[in-house]
């Protein structure tokens, strides 16, 4: 592993960090207000289109970038961040 992939894992955990605190948030809340339905979907795509790299990547050189897993673990919390929203959303209608 070199400088670049420790810097790019270095920036997908300080990213990482923040999701957690969005899931519990969108949780205890119930409500989607302030929050942007595409704006998350719009983060998962940016986080594909660098899995994709990391796919070109080890189709070039044969060599497995570690940072997919954090890719992966980034995607799968802006999901489930996703997917509390819309649930909230629905809520937020079915109250209004």
């Amino acid at each position: 592993m070199d400088i670049v992939q420790i810097c790019e894992i270095g920036m997908l955990v300080a990213f990482g960090l923040s999701w957690p605190f969005n899931i519990m948030k969108s949780w205890k809340s119930g409500t989607a207000k302030g929050k942007s339905i595409l704006f998350e979907w719009v983060i998962i795509f940016g986080y594909g289109i660098g899995l994709v790299g990391k796919y070109i990547t080890w189709q070039r050189t044969g060599v497995f970038p570690y940072s997919v897993w954090f890719y992966l673990a980034d995607i799968a919390m802006v999901t489930i961040d996703l997917c509390l929203t819309m649930r909230n959303a629905a809520r937020d209608r079915a109250n209004s």
